[in-house]
């Protein structure tokens, strides 16, 4: 329904505006086995000290560009297209004024995403279970994106490709617990997850020297 005025469709200028930022949940299976997210730290004095990547909307900019500009900026990070997850649009989440933010999550393995990052102390990884205090409402934002992560990674087997090819089930259920922040019964697990793989006809030592069958998604 147009907003009218006097007859006339009243124009945009006369509606507040706010501004709209994007920031992003990258997040990956570190050393370990430990689900994390990338943080970066915000300018010298900024309380908190660490926030999600982000950055706000220039005039004529997509969200998408806007997204791939700030990983690039902040992080130093290339080559990923995260999807949108939430806006969040509490009035008060700036204190300096209203701002929409479109979060965003991405997933990159850990071979891929590490050699990206710098050897400063800028950018770090962080575990989700023990997250620093963040910036705005980044913290709802990493729930967000690792609830939505369990549940993608539920009932399929490694849906945004984070362990590397081939891999044993072993492997396979190690990612999966990590994403699921909890041990997975291993018969379980199996049954669900290796008629949706392709078996390579290889098999290689396993964790306990036996022979252990690898497998392709």
């Amino acid at each position: 329904m147009k907003d009218h005025l006097n007859g006339a469709e009243r124009p945009l200028t006369d509606f507040p505006r706010p501004s709209v930022a994007v920031d992003t949940a990258v997040l990956t299976v570190a050393p370990g086995d430990v689900l994390s997210v990338l943080l970066v730290r915000r300018p010298a004095g900024m309380r908190p000290a660490w926030a999600l990547p982000g950055t706000f909307l220039h005039e004529g900019e997509r969200l998408a560009d806007a997204v791939r500009r700030s990983l690039r900026d902040k992080a130093g990070v290339t080559g990923l297209s995260p999807q949108q997850l939430v806006v969040l649009d509490d009035p008060h989440r700036d204190a300096r004024g209203w701002v929409l933010s479109v979060a965003h999550l991405e997933t990159s393995p850990y071979e891929s995403l590490a050699p990206q990052l710098s050897d400063g102390d800028d950018v770090r990884l962080a575990p989700v279970d023990s997250l620093p205090r963040l910036a705005f409402d980044h913290a709802e934002v990493v729930r967000r994106a690792v609830d939505a992560l369990r549940d993608q990674y539920a009932e399929h087997p490694d849906p945004r490709r984070l362990v590397p090819e081939p891999f044993s089930l072993a492997q396979l259920r190690r990612v999966h617990e990590a994403v699921a922040g909890r041990e997975l019964q291993r018969d379980t697990f199996r049954r669900l997850m290796e008629p949706q793989l392709r078996p390579t006809g290889e098999r290689t030592a396993g964790e306990v020297g036996r022979p252990a069958r690898m497998f392709r998604h």
